[in-house]
């Protein structure tokens, strides 16, 4: 489990069975602290790669951005490769089960507001209808 902010916008791709994988870079920061003797312990941002596949990766894709709060549920896997130099290179990666946006619609640093011109008409909710309540 992890709550964390995103690093960057989403990177989307699509299998050619059509099958959405996004990949998210997540920073965790544990906050700093001070010892009992007076020793300062600086706060500590670790950074994660997390993997979400097919709805959940559509999901990521329209609305996850820069600077949201996530909290992702997952699995955590390490891989190894070797480079271009014959070095092997081990990369470590959350494969997400669940997730949960943290930050409010409209606030995300990247959002902005749609419009006609983006061929998205808005969506209205019935409980913006004051004569129109659902009980």
């Amino acid at each position: 489990m992890l709550i964390g902010n995103v690093g960057k916008d989403p990177d989307v791709r699509y299998l050619d069975t059509g099958v959405a994988v996004a990949t998210v870079v997540l920073a965790t920061t544990e906050r700093g602290y001070r010892l009992q003797n007076g020793t300062e312990v600086p706060e500590r941002t670790e950074w994660h790669n997390i993997i979400f596949w097919r709805g959940m990766a559509e999901t990521v894709e329209k609305y996850v951005h820069k600077g949201d709060k996530l909290f992702v549920e997952g699995k955590i896997r390490t891989r190894s490769y070797d480079d271009q130099n014959g070095v092997k290179r081990y990369v470590t990666e959350i494969f997400a089960d669940n997730m949960e946006m943290l930050t409010p619609r409209g606030v995300g640093a990247q959002q902005a507001p749609q419009s006609a011109a983006s061929g998205a008409a808005p969506v209205a909710s019935k409980m913006d209808d004051k004569d129109n309540l659902p009980f």
